[in-house]
């Protein structure tokens, strides 16, 4: 099995026109990559109504409706995050029931907010109460603040996985870009945050380095947008892990984070 950690699809009201094949050629994909299961997460409207970072309930809600539809239609292949901003707290709170009563397995938390932030720890509580993990966007060593985010590095997820010891948290795209080897440094010691191996970037020594830093048991092969570079990655896994080490990142510690049943041989 091979559970992609980090997936993304669209919908008829986000930017782009081809989002039906968009999303159907990312399953295609996925067929020749070998993924059993995408675990993704639609991001409102894609900064088409709202923006992309400070999503409106309105969008957050019709995107998770569209990602709930997609689950139903392939529900072997596709399971999702419910996507919520934590700066409207309430509803976030009642998405999160929402979409997991209906078969969502997880919460994504986009550059909304600032990891660290206080207001996160209501979201966090109901993960840790629910079993679900929260993959969390995160900079690679962010040096200042962008226009239309709240950005997060490393440092700042920990602090809030320290608050929150006993939930999972999935620090996104180790090869997203930026100084992945700030990030690992400050997850060294936090056990209860995973990396998400997912990005476009193929450094040399990356994957050496979050072996080192994390160990194997918390490793996640995930692609993000760039499918093709995470096929990469999953070669030079192939060659880099034992056989029982080398399943555990394509789909054994997720199965662990994850609810128990959210996969086909779970």
């Amino acid at each position: 099995m091979l559970i992609d950690v980090h997936a993304h699809f669209y919908h008829d009201r986000t930017p782009r026109a081809d989002w039906r094949e968009r999303n159907a050629s990312r399953l295609r994909a996925g067929e020749k990559i070998g993924i059993t299961v995408h675990v993704g997460s639609i991001l409102g409207s894609w900064g088409r109504t709202s923006p992309i970072y400070f999503p409106s309930p309105a969008d957050l809600e019709y995107g998770n409706d569209a990602l709930l539809a997609l689950q139903r239609d392939a529900p072997t292949r596709i399971r999702g995050y419910v996507t919520v901003n934590p700066n409207y707290i309430a509803h976030a709170l009642a998405e999160i029931g929402r979409c997991l009563a209906a078969g969502m397995i997880g919460i994504k938390l986009a550059a909304s907010r600032r990891a660290s932030d206080p207001l996160l720890d209501p979201v966090c509580q109901l993960a840790r109460e629910r079993g679900v993990p929260v993959l969390h966007h995160v900079w690679q060593h962010r040096r200042r603040d962008w226009p239309g985010q709240e950005a997060s590095d490393a440092v700042e997820l920990a602090a809030l996985a320290r608050r929150h010891p006993e939930a999972s948290f999935l620090l996104a795209h180790i090869g997203g870009g930026g100084d992945w080897e700030h990030s690992l440094a400050a997850l060294r010691d936090v056990a209860n945050v995973y990396v998400d191996l997912s990005g476009s970037g193929v450094d040399g020594g990356m994957l050496e380095s979050c072996l080192e830093a994390v160990g194997v048991e918390r490793l996640l092969w995930g692609a993000d947008l760039t499918l093709d570079t995470a096929w990469a990655k999953l070669r030079y896994l192939e060659r880099l892990l034992a056989p029982e080490d080398l399943e555990r990142v394509k789909w054994k510690n997720a199965a662990r984070i994850f609810p128990r049943g959210a996969f086909p041989a779970d």
